[in-house]
Formats: structure tokens, sequence, C-alpha cells
């Protein structure tokens, strides 16, 4: 199960959030995602859990809880919509 974890600290790092879910279960992936141009933390990230009932408790155990000094909120993530908007387009042709 992918896990949406939101509202984290600038300072915190995929090793923060890996050792923070670890404690409910088996992690197999754990990022934060970050801007393409300046490689800054977007302030959101996904943890993958191979296991269902773990990520659950994850998700019940985690959700207002301190990670890097800021109480995160925690989610099961939502398939990303096909043809969703990601912004203005930017169209340079002339």
């Amino acid at each position: 199960m992918k896990i949406f974890v939101g509202n984290l600290s600038w300072d915190a790092t995929d090793a923060d959030l890996k050792d923070a879910f670890s404690a409910f279960g088996g992690v197999s992936e754990a990022s934060i995602v970050k801007d393409r141009e300046t490689g800054r933390s977007r302030g959101f990230g996904f943890v993958v859990m191979d296991n269902d009932g773990e990520a659950n408790a994850a998700i019940e155990g985690m959700n207002g809880k301190e990670i890097a000094g800021r109480a995160i909120v925690v989610n099961e993530a939502r398939p990303r919509e096909e043809g969703a908007s990601r912004g203005p387009r930017r169209d340079f042709r002339r």
C-alpha cells in the first residue's frame, strides 16, 4: 500500500520517513518529493509498505505525529488521475 505523508518539515529526510514508519512493519520505499529545479523538499512524500494491515496501522499511528519537529498528515495515497492538470501549460512556440 502506498501512503501519502504531508506537512513535512523542510529538514525531513527519506531516512526519517523510513525510520518512523518502520515501527509499524516493513517499509519497501520511503521518499520525499523534491522540486525539480531547486532540489528542495516540496513538503510531502510517500511511503510504500507491502502489508496492508501494517500500512493501515501506520496510517492510524502516525497521523498527527511529529517528524523533524512538525506534525504530519498521513493518508492512503490516491491513484494519480489520468489527464489531470499539472498546472499551467507553457507553450513557447510562436
